[in-house]
């Protein structure tokens, strides 16, 4: 006849079934660390056994969470899908080289994600396609990054964004050199994707330098809004600020404050379209194809301290301008 089990027999299978199930339910960290030392693995992480790369450091660690660098290196393409923060701070060159046709950082992640990179060098070597892309999630913060050589496609772009949702772009004291492949390329394209897209964007303290067209601002069927402030714009190999929009769609809006637009081939500032707008204020445009352009009722609007002179073509004239207040 066979006995009931004991309360204590009960209690030791319990416990032995917890401990047995408790490691494949540990929560994810929330610091992940990456070395250019480091070993990939379901485990890594720790400051003591880093990850090798950045896509399995964003595999690894919590959402929300943020992945640290110990050393210089070179960290391979990532691609992006919740809320993560990407820092380097002051370690060294924190590198990711990017292939042919390849991306360099692409983030597609969901509803209310934000996601942060700081201080990496994101190479494209002539050929790679894009250096960020940014397809989905509320918000992109871009800081102290270096991002450059994407010429592999026609349409490369430094910074390509393009959401789904409407999404924000921060972006601050970082250089964008010497992308793109033709003229619908450059340093960075806003342009937000399908029905119920938008784009909000303020930049700060970015050269844009070298590239095919420096900045280029599309409406979408939305609208993009962009502030870009304390920056250069030189030497591009099209317009400087670009600002576009079709019979239809949303505003290209642009709010462009203290900046340099010197040396570009093509105009220094051009606003094409039915609600492509530039609000220009205490600025310098010299020594581009043209200073100043508007077509298809686009607008230039001049805040009257600005200074456009010495252009190799027509300096060309705002459309309005705003008074005192």
């Amino acid at each position: 006849m066979s006995k009931s089990a004991t309360p204590i027999a009960i209690l030791v299978t319990v416990t032995a079934v917890v401990s047995a199930v408790a490691p494949a339910c540990a929560a994810a960290p929330t610091k992940v660390w990456v070395s250019n030392a480091g070993v990939d693995s379901a485990s890594c992480g720790a400051v003591t056994a880093p990850c090798k790369t950045f896509g399995q450091a964003q595999t690894n660690v919590a959402a929300g969470g943020e992945i640290g660098v110990l050393t210089p290196g070179d960290y391979a393409p990532v691609f992006i899908a919740k809320s993560v923060s990407i820092t380097n701070d002051s370690t060294g060159e924190a590198g990711i080289q990017v292939g042919s046709s390849g991306t360099g950082v692409q983030v597609n992640a969901g509803p209310g994600d934000i996601v942060g990179l700081r201080g990496l060098v994101i190479d494209g070597l002539g050929t790679g396609g894009f250096g960020i892309e940014f397809l989905h999630g509320s918000a992109l913060h871009v800081q102290n990054c270096v991002i450059r050589n994407f010429e592999g496609f026609a349409n490369s772009v430094g910074l390509l964004f393009a959401p789904s949702g409407h999404s924000r772009l921060f972006l601050s004291d970082s250089l964008i050199y010497n992308n793109g492949g033709v003229a619908v390329s450059g340093g960075i394209q806003i342009a937000p994707q399908g029905a119920g897209s938008s784009a909000d964007a303020v930049i700060d303290r970015v050269h844009l330098e070298n590239n095919v067209r420096g900045l280029w601002v599309q409406g979408g069927l939305n609208g993009s809004h962009v502030v870009l402030r304390d920056s250069v714009v030189s030497g591009n190999a099209a317009d400087g600020i670009f600002a576009e929009t079709a019979s239809g769609g949303g505003p290209a809006f642009i709010v462009v404050e203290r900046i340099t637009a010197v040396n570009n081939a093509a105009s220094g500032i051009h606003a094409d379209g039915p609600g492509a707008t530039v609000l220009l204020s205490d600025s310098t445009i010299s020594r581009n194809g043209a200073g100043v352009t508007t077509a298809n009722s686009g607008q230039l609007i001049s805040y009257g301290n600005n200074r456009n002179n010495n252009n190799l073509g027509p300096e060309g004239t705002a459309t309005g301008f705003f008074g005192p207040f």
